[in-house]
């Protein structure tokens, strides 16, 4: 059995300056270069949450685990001082910051703000497969496209970001299938993105009602994988 967490907070002040606190020089001098607040304070929640949830599984105070950035930006911890190999992922939008973490295993996770407006078959006809397209436009225009649209955009992301490779893995080069409700998802890809489909499971989540998340989790072909889904709070 594969064990992930999912931890979920809701951006605060209080949550910020906590995450200020805990920055590096280096995010110090990135955090003063923000320009818009909501966006500044995403990211020092991100970097509070992070180091909380990680510090807390290598049994480490948040302040003293240290963050490095890898391929394509992603965020890892230096092996000397994970001995566990506890790998992550940090996604966040308007209202919502998460972080999903796996032993030994890779892990993605994206959540998005289902509520924003901006183009959503539109984006999809440019950027998806053709089977996912063709689900999505089979669907009643309006609402439940727009679900749809995000159920498929966060599946896509968190793979893509538990690979490590972002956009770089077309997101026509790999499909979803999703039933009626959306629980069941089939997962195939294509020979160009050099992987075995097989070894994946994924999951979607709908922690409020504006937002949509998915994690996607690197288990084996056969390995079942138990998924824990918890908030975080500043008490």
């Amino acid at each position: 059995m594969t064990h992930a967490e999912v931890w979920l907070a809701t951006p605060s002040p209080a949550l910020a300056e906590r995450g200020l606190a805990l920055l590096s020089p280096d995010e110090r001098e990135r955090e003063r270069r923000f320009q818009h607040a909501g966006a500044r304070e995403q990211f020092l929640v991100g970097r509070w949450l992070l180091r909380t949830v990680v510090g807390a599984r290598l049994g480490l105070p948040p302040v003293e685990v240290p963050l490095v950035e890898v391929e394509r930006g992603a965020l890892a911890t230096p092996a000397a001082a994970n001995p566990e190999d506890v790998r992550f992922n940090l996604s966040h939008t308007d209202g919502m910051v998460t972080v999903a973490l796996a032993t030994g295993r890779d892990v993605g996770v994206d959540v998005e703000d289902a509520a924003r407006r901006g183009r959503t078959v539109e984006l999809a006809d440019r950027f998806f497969a053709p089977s996912e397209v063709a689900a999505l436009r089979a669907l009643p225009e309006g609402a439940a496209q727009r679900d749809r649209f995000f159920r498929l955009w966060t599946l896509k992301e968190s793979y893509i970001k538990a690979r490590g490779q972002g956009l770089a893995i077309p997101l026509s080069g790999f499909a979803f299938a999703l039933d009626g409700a959306g629980s069941a998802i089939g997962f195939s890809a294509r020979p160009e993105v050099d992987d075995d489909a097989a070894r994946w499971r994924f999951f979607g989540l709908r922690p409020s009602e504006r937002h949509q998340l998915a994690v996607a989790v690197a288990a084996g072909p056969s390995a079942p994988v138990r998924v824990r889904v918890r908030w975080a709070s500043a008490a």
